[in-house]
């Protein structure tokens, strides 16, 4: 009886440390940070830090997915692909439509 009941606690303690455990995927907004898309295109991402980087609020999300996966694999290598496929390159493909589509909503 009493191993039964030390193995129910154990495994109730178990699924509740990997409920805990389980990390919660962070918005397009929070990525947007992390990934300090900010430093260039603007905390508001209206607000470029140079003309010639485009204003991302308001782009629609899947052109700007599009043109940041092809940055990332190489096959947009026009205008600051070269600054965006050092940063792009570290981020998920999964975190890029996130921030995608966050910053279709702005």
């Amino acid at each position: 009886m009493k191993i039964k009941v030390v193995a129910t606690i154990a495994g109730a303690t178990l699924l509740a440390l990997g409920a805990i455990g389980t990390a919660v995927a962070a918005s397009g907004e929070d990525l947007y940070k992390q990934k300090a898309c900010f430093s260039c295109h603007g905390a508001d991402a209206k607000t470029p830090i140079m003309p010639l980087y485009p204003k991302l609020a308001g782009q629609n999300a899947q052109y700007a997915l599009n043109q940041m996966l092809d940055i990332k694999s190489g096959k947009r290598a026009n205008g600051q692909a070269a600054v965006m496929k050092g940063i792009v390159a570290g981020v998920s493909d999964d975190d890029l439509k996130a921030i995608a589509e966050w910053l279709s909503t702005l």
